[in-house]
């Protein structure tokens, strides 16, 4: 960001303005002089400078910013700590100003910014895009490029290098939130005009802020489909919902599973060829093992095996396997999700070509066994578990299933 120095009337003193970064890194600006975070170890001296620019309308006391950067009184005197870090501050700004201004003022046993330097920083220019790009009575082609200028203007988490201090937490988490409804909103509104492209490059760039917001990742995953890019979008969808199972142990939402079947549903083009039909299904038909699954999809399966079963008087069962600690409770997700890969390999490995299996929840998976009555099922599955035990003989997670006649 280029920076200016720009003076009031001839005589006037001069005004003086500097450009403060504080998405990702921190930095403050003026003319061709930078000061920045990005080679300093010095947490605390930015953390005080940043704190005093956030709250430069006010007078920011002494003990406010020390119960601020020494609440674990690792410090045997914060006081004169305090002092000399303010020292070490001034003089770090002195490049930025004309010699004899001072950034910082005391001020009653405390400290304030010094009103004379105006701070023009990206937090304020991007709340107030995101703002506009929310005002309804603004034309969504505006609300559109202000949504667009916010989200570039969006360089990282509110001052990344300041590690947990507890005063920049919660902004962080305001201004990350914020950036995703922003990112939503734009995506709408670009859905909305039909500028699909668009929305598929805003969504995966908001994705990759946070790859576990469902939505954005449904807004990416609808732009995909629009533009007939289903093998992208199902790839995309494995993809979310795998992060999903393994980083908070959750099943997609109801609204990610409708655009997976949106996916199915407009996979198929029309094709009048039955050769080639057929080559198609052949093609998927040499896949060994058992078949494996999106949820979603197992349920369409379930339904169809009830109508057969009922018809033709077929026996059909669902096994459900669970994986839990030895005394029930949720295993750590890092443990759960190495022995769920395990448990799926030699799940697919020991069951038949017509059984179907589909992960139902971060620690279950749901099977259909089909033309096998309860005690054929019941030495499946203990096939299945036996073979698990003989292969991986050091994990020390319980296993457990049950079988019930399909209905």
């Amino acid at each position: 960001m280029k920076l200016s120095v720009s003076g009031q009337k001839t005589g006037a003193p001069e005004k003086l303005y500097v450009d403060v970064t504080m998405l990702g890194s921190f930095s403050v600006c003026r003319g061709e002089e930078r000061i920045s975070d990005e080679n300093s170890h010095s947490r605390k001296l930015f953390g005080v400078l940043g704190y005093l620019i956030l709250n430069r309308k006010r007078r920011v006391t002494q003990s406010e910013l020390i119960d601020l950067l020494w609440d674990d009184d690792s410090d045997a005197n914060p006081v004169n700590a305090l002092k000399t870090l303010l020292y070490r501050i001034r003089q770090m700004l002195l490049p930025l100003f004309p010699e004899g201004t001072a950034p910082i003022l005391s001020n009653r046993g405390g400290y304030i910014w010094n009103d004379q330097i105006e701070c023009r920083t990206d937090t304020d220019r991007f709340e107030a895009l995101c703002a506009r790009c929310g005002d309804l009575r603004l034309e969504s082609g505006t609300r559109v490029r202000s949504g667009r200028e916010a989200l570039d203007l969006y360089g990282g988490e509110f001052m990344s290098k300041m590690g947990r201090q507890m005063w920049v937490i919660p902004i962080a988490v305001r201004l990350h939130n914020l950036y995703m409804e922003t990112a939503l909103l734009c995506a709408g509104l670009l859905e909305e005009k039909k500028e699909y492209g668009a929305m598929e490059s805003l969504a995966a760039r908001a994705i990759r802020v946070d790859p576990l917001d469902e939505r954005i990742s449904c807004a990416l995953l609808r732009a995909l489909i629009r533009q007939g890019k289903d093998t992208a979008a199902l790839s995309q969808y494995e993809n979310t919902t795998e992060l999903l199972y393994r980083s908070l142990g959750v099943r997609p939402s109801e609204e990610l599973q409708a655009v997976y079947r949106e996916i199915m549903a407009s996979q198929q083009a029309l094709e009048t060829d039955l050769e080639i039909i057929q080559g198609q299904l052949r093609e998927t038909a040499r896949r060994t093992g058992a078949f494996v699954c999106e949820y979603g999809f197992f349920r369409e399966i379930y339904r169809l095996e009830s109508r057969r079963s009922a018809r033709n008087g077929t026996c059909i069962h669902v096994a459900l396997v669970t994986v839990t600690n030895t005394d029930g409770s949720m295993p750590p997700l890092e443990a759960l999700n190495a022995t769920m890969e395990r448990l799926q390999s030699t799940l697919t490995e020991s069951l038949r070509r017509g059984d179907v299996v589909s992960r139902y929840s971060a620690a279950q998976y749901v099977i259909l066994l089909s033309g096998a009555n309860f005690e054929d099922s019941m030495m499946v599955m203990e096939r299945v578990f036996s073979n698990f035990r003989a292969k991986y003989r050091t994990i020390r997670l319980k296993l457990s299933y049950k079988v019930r006649e399909l209905s």
